[in-house]
């Protein structure tokens, strides 16, 4: 499983706004520039975070972007699968599957135990974390 660009910048850009939070709207032209992400492909990644509730928006001159919720309220499982859809190593592991072999399958216990493996990372790490994690490395390598 490989994550693309569209959920490692959706990942990206939610920390930013986190991380930037003062209550006020935040432009794309400034989260584009501290993230070095381009403009166009941040409305993009902007435009299926606000569909969803992650984000309230203004539009203007003043506007911008900020939370909809508190950063412990996200994990980063619940924005990757946003943009990426399915975090399964196999589709027969995804809720539609009709695979016939699943009863006679011995290697599904692989792909069960990846998949826990991979959720209890992504589900269990919330926006929060990356922020305190991010503040810690920013502090540690200040004094060296």
């Amino acid at each position: 499983m490989k994550i693309s660009t569209k959920g490692r910048y959706a990942l990206r850009l939610m920390l930013d706004l986190a991380i930037n939070n003062t209550g006020e709207y935040i432009k794309i032209k400034n989260i584009s520039e501290r993230q070095e992400i381009s403009e166009k492909y941040l409305e993009q990644i902007v435009n299926i975070l606000n569909k969803a509730g992650f984000l309230k928006s203004v539009r203007g001159a003043q506007g911008g972007y900020k939370l909809a919720r508190p950063p412990k309220e996200y994990t980063v499982g619940m924005i990757i699968r946003l943009t990426e859809g399915s975090l399964s190593p196999v589709a027969c592991l995804e809720d539609d599957s009709e695979c016939n072999r699943i009863n006679d399958c011995v290697t599904i216990e692989v792909w069960k135990q990846l998949d826990t493996a991979i959720k209890n990372v992504v589900d269990n790490i919330t926006l929060e974390d990356l922020v305190d994690w991010q503040m810690n490395k920013i502090n540690n390598n200040y004094y060296i």
